[in-house]
């Protein structure tokens, strides 16, 4: 089945940002690979056509029939996100195929919405196995971060895909893609670093209410502001995932012991443990049980800033 995007999508072509796409009252799309192009409605009807090709064969692509009704789908879809942002906005490639799927249930195209729903699963399996080689940095074209140095750096979207990934691993009901398309509604050009953080938390911690796995998921984007912190004090790394933090805790705990001591907060005696060995015994997916009250009443109240 060939249905390529409003799903894959495209919205555009794969260069560089069109201009056009930051004009104010534009709808634009951000694609997956963080780019921001112009929205379009014309790859939304190739895509539902081919949907129909795929389920009525070839012969169908005379057909007047199915020419009307893509053409009132489409029609559609745009008008739901021009009602929704009568002075423009942002809309995340994934909404675009949520919309697309409702247009095709409901004007009662059930067999087109099936294989819709099945085609977008399998890209999304097959995005998922080249995902690993696929590890350079991807940088959002609009939006720079500041350091703390105030020097600009662009906004790594392969660490933002990676940290919210890692958040949401083995929870039900929750929504990765969500999160993301939220949290860069609230960014900015020259937003600073610890405000992206606090962006992603403040959005997960939005959808508890939706569903209480949410919880988990805002704790662990709290933990990786922690982690920065933390990391960054002991002169071991600016950042890291939680993955690598299965590593990291082997060279953390020697330099926590040796910043404790150096303060007077710890025994002397504790440096003389094969701390190496403790801290590559530290089980990095516990930090993974936390809840968002529970860790962020520990960073407020018990932990050393």
């Amino acid at each position: 089945m060939q249905t390529d995007t409003a799903r894959e999508n495209s919205q555009g072509s794969d260069s560089n940002l069109d201009l056009s796409a930051t004009a104010p009252g534009q709808l634009r799309v951000i694609k997956r690979n963080g780019t921001v192009v112009p929205y379009t409605d014309d790859k939304i009807t190739v895509a539902i056509t081919k949907a129909f090709l795929a389920v009525e064969g070839g012969n169908a692509a005379a057909s007047s029939r199915i020419h009307d009704t893509v053409a009132r789908l489409t029609e559609q879809v745009t008008a739901t996100f021009k009602r929704r942002m009568p002075s423009g906005g942002t809309i995340h490639i994934e909404e675009i195929q949520d919309q697309v799927e409702l247009a095709l249930m409901r004007a009662g195209e059930q067999k087109v919405a099936r294989d819709y729903v099945i085609y977008r699963d399998s890209r999304a399996k097959e995005r998922a196995t080249r995902a690993p080689a696929e590890s350079a940095v991807v940088a959002h074209p609009t939006i720079r971060i500041t350091r703390a140095d105030g020097t600009f750096a662009p906004l790594d979207m392969a660490r933002l895909n990676t940290i919210v990934s890692e958040a949401c691993e083995g929870l039900a009901e929750v929504d990765g893609d969500l999160i993301q398309r939220e949290t860069l509604k609230n960014l900015y050009d020259g937003v600073a670093l610890n405000d992206v953080n606090t962006a992603l938390v403040m959005t997960a911690r939005t959808l508890v209410e939706r569903e209480p796995n949410y919880s988990f998921v805002t704790a662990r984007l709290l933990m990786d502001t922690l982690r920065g912190e933390g990391l960054g004090f002991l002169n071991v790394a600016e950042s890291a995932t939680h993955h690598e933090m299965a590593d990291l805790y082997a060279k953390a705990l020697p330099a926590y012991i040796a910043k404790g001591i150096e303060f007077d907060l710890l025994n002397p005696v504790l440096a003389t443990f094969d701390l190496e060995k403790l801290g590559k015994a530290i089980n990095h997916e516990r930090d993974q049980q936390f809840t968002y009250l529970g860790l962020q009443t520990l960073y407020d109240r018990y932990f050393i800033h």
